[in-house]
């Protein structure tokens, strides 16, 4: 998946956002359809190899239990289980990687870090995950069709287009 122009660096290499190949996202995202997928890609510093750790979206229990605090479900909304999210934490920790980037899907929606994601991923306005991109894929009848990548940039997210043509 290449990057549109503009987006701080992509790729690979030395410092990149995102991995070259996001095979591994797309199929994730794409097998979640009709509801938000969601994970985390974790990477061994600055330029080592990147790992792509898909985590359950438990917002359909959240609803669940409670309806009036999370109004809404899957298809419009994600949640990390947090026992399986501190697990992944602990688990980069002792392998000496860093969350790099949170990534989910919109379902049959743009691939846009929306006003509600803003929120989430920084609720008192300065983010709650330093320094983590964050990757979103609109995912119309089971196909990835869209992304973006969205960082925090002077006090607010910024976001890029992501090219789709090397999407597998």
């Amino acid at each position: 998946m290449a990057p549109a122009h503009g987006v701080p660096a992509p790729g690979g290499g030395d410092g990149a956002l995102l991995p070259d190949d996001l095979g591994e996202v797309v199929r994730h995202l794409e097998s979640a359809w009709p509801r938000e997928g969601c994970g985390v890609l974790l990477r061994a510093g600055r330029t080592g190899p990147w790992r792509c750790r898909p985590l359950r979206n438990v917002q359909d229990a959240l609803h669940e239990e409670d309806p009036v605090r999370f109004a809404r479900t899957s298809r419009t909304a994600y949640a990390f289980e947090p026992r399986e999210w501190l697990g992944v934490l602990l688990e980069a920790e002792a392998r000496g990687e860093v969350v790099a980037c949170v990534y989910h899907s919109h379902v049959d929606g743009p691939a846009d870090f929306s006003a509600e994601d803003s929120r989430q991923a920084a609720p008192d306005g300065q983010p709650l995950l330093p320094g983590v991109g964050y990757l979103v894929m609109a995912v119309r009848a089971g196909r990835v069709t869209a992304a973006s990548l969205s960082r925090w940039e002077a006090g607010g997210f910024r976001s890029w287009p992501l090219a789709t043509t090397k999407i597998p």
